[in-house]
Parts: structure tokens; sequence; C-alpha cells
């Protein structure tokens, strides 16, 4: 099935990201002397200031694309109890740990933790660009097919729900805004899509503002 926005088949738009990523760890993960491209400050280019003099927090988030005829990206709504960023939507994901072999080892495991997506049924295609956000983060997004047939568990204790989006409608940057609001007696900008009554927001809208630049542009 064709997609009218994208003209991608959903086997076109995976073999696309096949070609343009790779699970090559991009630099500055670490590297205090190498500043992610993207991140926050993508809305607000004065979070590049605060952003760089916060200690380094390496992590990894998944992006699970449902291989549907039409894909869907699997989305998380965080539990409403959290200490940080309660109820908002994110991608799976966290903290990369020192027994992980890399990023996207850190992403399946946090994926298999948060909603029991099993491994089996994710394939990794690629990494995103590192992200930087405003507290240090700095995270790689790991873009994923995921196999039909899953069933998800969730853990209570840290998402209370998923949903799926269409790619397309997150793809169609006539859907992506640019908000404002009030941060530590501040204006921060930042990106924005809404779905239904969904809001998905800050740095998960950024992260897929940038699969739309790296497989669509």
């Amino acid at each position: 099935m064709q997609h009218p926005l994208t003209g991608l088949s959903a086997e076109d738009f995976f073999a696309r990201v096949r070609t343009r990523l790779t699970l090559d760890v991009p630099p500055g993960l670490t590297d205090p002397n190498v500043m992610p491209v993207r991140g926050d400050h993508d809305a607000d280019p004065v979070m590049r200031k605060i952003a760089e003099v916060r200690p380094i927090r390496p992590a990894a988030v998944l992006i699970p694309i449902v291989d549907h005829s039409e894909p869907a990206v699997l989305l998380t709504q965080r539990a409403q109890h959290l200490p940080d960023h309660p109820g908002q939507v994110s991608f799976p994901g966290g903290k990369i740990d020192d027994g992980d072999a890399d990023p996207c080892t850190s992403a399946l495991r946090e994926a298999e933790e948060e909603i029991g997506l099993d491994r089996q049924h994710v394939e990794p295609l690629g990494y995103l660009d590192l992200y930087m956000t405003t507290l240090g983060y700095r995270i790689v997004p790991v873009v994923a097919r995921v196999k039909l047939g899953f069933a998800l568990k969730l853990n209570p204790s840290e998402v209370d729900a998923t949903f799926e989006v269409p790619l397309d409608f997150l793809m169609d940057q006539g859907n992506v805004q640019r908000h404002s609001r009030d941060w530590q007696g501040m204006t921060r900008h930042y990106y924005a899509i809404t779905f239904g009554e969904r809001y998905i927001w800050g740095v998960t809208a950024g992260i897929l503002r940038n699969l739309h630049d790296r497989i669509y542009r």
C-alpha cells in the first residue's frame, strides 16, 4: 500500500532506514568535546548553552515502528506518579547501564522492562542523530521494526498506557507545531504534535522530527 504523504510502502520505508542509518554509535555520547547537533536547542537555541554545562547523562530510547501495512509508531504514556515527566508521552528507554554492550542493548532492555516488548519481535535498524536535552541527557534513538504478533505487559511503576500513531501522521510536518511554556523563570520553546487526546511534545516530538529529516528528506 502506498502512503499519500511519503509515497513509500512499508517495505520501502524500512529499506530506506536500512540504507540511511547504521548501528555505529554516534560520536559525542560521552565526549564533552563533541556537541550533539540535534536536541532541545533545535526549537530553542538558548537551551544549548544550558545543556553544555550539565553533566553528561548517556541514554537510549527505542523508536518501535510496528510493521502494519500502514506503519505506526508505538508510544508510551509515563506513569502519573513518576517524579520526572509524569504522564508525558515518550519512547521506551532510559539510561545506558555500565553492563549494556551498546545503546541498542539498553533500548531493547528498557522496552522489555517498561512494556514487556519481547526483543524477538524487534529488528533494530539504525541510530538517529544523538539528541541532547536541556538537562544534559545525550539520547541515542534506535529505530526498529516491530514484527506483528507481539504482546505487551506494562510495568505500572513506569508506564500507564501504550498507544500507536500512524507513521504518516507523525511525519507530516504540517502536524508539527512550535509551542512555548514557562520553565525555571524563562520562556522555553519546543516542538509538539497533537493526536486526538494525546499531546506529544518536547524530546519525543524533537526525535520524531529528526526521524523525518533523516529518512524523508
